[in-house]
């Protein structure tokens, strides 16, 4: 009766019972799905979340598996560079920026969680279909798959829904809230064997959406023949699309003719594409911020509270940074609810920032300065089109709006 009730297993939910335990405070978590397995594409781990994660006693694991990136380098479609900055360390941060395989981190952070607070304390097969409190705590039913006749109700002191964009206890405290936002764009992603790409630990950004804009990046190190895991991205502005399924195959043919002349000196942008053994596709999507995230016992986290469309490489890592401030309010009250009102003053103004800043002017917004200014024509030089102070004040305005600029990290 007294455990924190965690629904949903994801990045989110397990770095919130990992904070939770670390600190003292009961809790278990229940994922809908019935095995965990790794799948997914590529994430980011910027310099925020991954100082919340060391502070768990993760960063020796992560730096195993994933890549520290060390730049982030623009480029336009005709392959001439824009600009280029150090990230992580190598930019002077205490901790690094971590590209990593979004399976990848989900398994290493359930096997500490499972290490740490025991296995019984992560239970599958439990899909959410709704949550009902009074003054003593809350009950969060359960069905064993969505429309499940095989239903039970678990008891707990507080309810933190850590679902996704497709939250059923957001769809019960906002039922009129519609589907989420289309932004124009869509993504086809996959993850390709290649050989080192720049640095060997670039993160890649090319193009505009109007024509075809690439985000690539690798995730694991390079194994024994040299090659490392590869993450990409293929976003391209498109009017129709399907709802947004994490698991639904792309076929590479309805977009790689953007990219078919994508043959550069320091990559062939045609022949990685193809290299995928798999490709998904999924629309880009978030919600309009919502008003409140807290209902006495119950709240919101991640995505379930503010899902954001996939341009500042910061989904993951303010989920994490939600789970360290509701473990402190938890710490600090006493009261159930007053601690998720604090947590809730503490994290939804900034990431409401931080979901309007992504639809306008995230780290790419730099791709579309130029695109606008040469009308997308290659440049002579990119001193004539753009000065690199304006270039690097861009990125800096999205760093103190995300919350990572160094003098944030600092304090």
């Amino acid at each position: 009766m007294d455990d924190i009730v965690i629904v949903g297993g994801g990045v989110g939910g397990l770095t919130l019972g990992l904070a939770l335990h670390a600190a003292g405070i009961p809790c278990r978590i229940f994922e809908s799905v019935a095995e965990i397995r790794p799948i997914g594409v590529g994430i980011n781990l910027l310099p925020h979340a991954s100082k919340e994660l060391a502070a768990l006693g993760l960063e020796q694991a992560l730096s195993r598996i994933a890549i520290e990136t060390s730049d982030a380098t623009f480029f336009n479609r005709f392959g001439q560079l824009i600009y280029q900055e150090p990230l992580g360390r190598a930019a002077g941060y205490a901790h690094p920026q971590f590209s990593i395989h979004r399976g990848d981190l989900q398994m290493a952070l359930l096997d500490a969680f499972r290490a740490r607070a025991g296995g019984d304390r992560f239970l599958t097969g439990h899909h959410c279909t709704g949550v009902e409190q009074d003054a003593c705590g809350v009950s969060v039913h359960f069905s064993d798959r969505p429309d499940g006749d095989n239903r039970c109700t678990v008891r707990g002191r507080v309810a933190i829904a850590c679902d996704g964009i497709n939250s059923a206890i957001r769809k019960q405290f906002f039922p009129d809230e519609g589907e989420p936002r289309y932004s124009g764009i869509n993504m086809w992603r996959g993850v390709t064997r290649w050989k080192p790409i720049l640095s060997g630990a670039s993160m890649v950004r090319a193009g505009w959406m109007s024509h075809g804009k690439m985000v690539i990046y690798p995730i694991r190190p390079a194994a024994a023949d040299g090659l490392q895991l590869v993450n990409w991205v293929a976003e391209i502005e498109t009017p129709v699309y399907r709802k947004r399924d994490w698991n639904r195959p792309g076929s590479i043919d309805d977009f790689i003719g953007a990219f078919a002349d994508w043959h550069f000196d320091w990559l062939d942008v045609p022949a990685l594409i193809r290299g995928a053994d798999s490709v998904l596709e999924f629309p880009m999507v978030d919600q309009d911020p919502l008003p409140r995230w807290s209902f006495d016992r119950v709240t919101l986290l991640g995505d379930a509270a503010h899902p954001m469309v996939p341009r500042g490489s910061n989904g993951a890592g303010q989920a994490i940074l939600d789970a360290r401030a509701l473990t402190s309010a938890l710490l600090e009250n006493a009261d159930p609810a007053a601690a998720l009102a604090v947590y809730e003053r503490q994290r939804l103004e900034a990431t409401t920032r931080i979901v309007l800043t992504n639809r306008s002017n995230p780290p790419d917004a730099i791709l579309r300065e130029v695109f606008e200014r040469t009308r997308d024509r290659p440049f002579a030089a990119i001193e004539d089109v753009i000065s690199r102070d304006e270039l690097v004040g861009l990125s800096e305005a999205y760093k103190r709006i995300a919350g990572y600029s160094k003098d944030a990290l600092r304090g």
